[in-house]
């Protein structure tokens, strides 16, 4: 009788790929190698940003097979709200290392570094035209 607990009800065994954990120790392990600032960094500010944002990567991921989870809806927005946090005060210490980080993990803050050339060029070819519609 396997597949019976001792009751005699059928148990429900589901594989290790579908299920929804934490981030799984060598992902975590190969974030903080990829993003540590120096040899035995393992809480950086820009380890604990990467980190974060794995765990509402894989958040998200379960949240549009389980769109009823509001406890697990709880749980992103405060990892959402933790990262934001964190994002601005390395923005407000290190905004070198902000940029690249932002860059790196591709997060919409990165916008904001388009060179703004392009659009004081486009602006002031505007206000070219205006001018000469005037003349």
């Amino acid at each position: 009788m396997s597949g019976l607990d001792p009751d005699g009800f059928m148990l429900v065994l589901r594989p290790a790929k579908l299920r929804h954990d934490m981030l799984s120790k060598q992902k975590k392990k190969n974030l903080i190698k990829k993003y540590q600032t120096h040899e035995g960094d393992t809480g950086s500010t820009e380890v604990q940003i990467a980190i974060l944002t794995a765990e509402i990567d894989e958040l998200a991921s379960h949240l549009k097979d389980h769109h009823k989870d509001h406890s697990s809806r709880r749980g992103l927005l405060r990892k959402v709200g933790e990262r934001r946090r964190l994002l601005k005060y390395l923005q407000r210490e290190n905004a070198a290392s902000y940029e690249e980080l932002v860059k790196r993990l591709k997060l919409k803050q990165a916008k904001q570094f388009i060179v703004l050339d392009d659009v004081d060029d486009e602006e002031s070819d505007n206000n070219d035209s205006s001018d000469e519609k005037s003349k």
